[in-house]
Parts: structure tokens; C-alpha cells; sequence
């Protein structure tokens, strides 16, 4: 999977360039990298309607050498996917 930038002005296209089908169908899970240990971001339809990735786990973080805990709660969602018929 390749992520794409912001166009120049700062904004991205708001429709969703993919089918929910074409989606189901092919999306793969999203490798994920937090502070040097890799995670996998997995398939996700949310109950909102949309789609894209999802990551919940834990990780321990130094901070002046203090192993903190932290949660972590990433979701990678499809612009305009939640208009898309069900």
C-alpha cells in the first residue's frame, strides 16, 4: 500500500475513489511502525458506515529512560467512505 500526501493546498478529495465491494474484496492489512516496533493495522468497517484500518494495542515508550505505558488507538479511514451505499 502506497499513502499519498495532501495535494499543495492542503486538502485531500473528499469522495471516496473506491467501491465497498472492491474494498471488502481486496483490502489487505496496513503495517504500522510506533517507535520501532511493527504493528499491523487491520480491515475495519466501523459502525459509523465507513472503512479503512483499525489498530488498538499497548506499547511501553521511554521518556528519559522511564518506560511509560501508553494505549494506542489508530484508525485509518477512507475519505468518503461512509456515503457510500451499504
Amino acid at each position: 500500500m502506497t499513502l499519498r500526501r495532501e495535494h499543495e493546498d492542503h486538502t485531500m478529495a473528499t469522495k471516496c475513489t473506491i467501491e465497498r465491494d472492491q474494498f471488502r474484496k481486496n483490502a489487505q492489512a496496513v503495517k504500522v511502525e510506533i517507535n520501532g516496533t511493527p504493528f499491523q493495522a487491520d480491515v475495519k468497517e466501523f459502525s459509523t458506515g465507513s472503512f479503512g484500518w483499525n489498530l488498538n494495542t499497548k506499547v511501553t515508550i521511554l521518556v528519559d529512560g522511564v518506560p511509560v505505558n501508553v494505549q494506542v488507538g489508530l484508525n485509518l479511514t477512507v475519505v468518503g467512505s461512509k456515503e457510500l451505499p451499504r
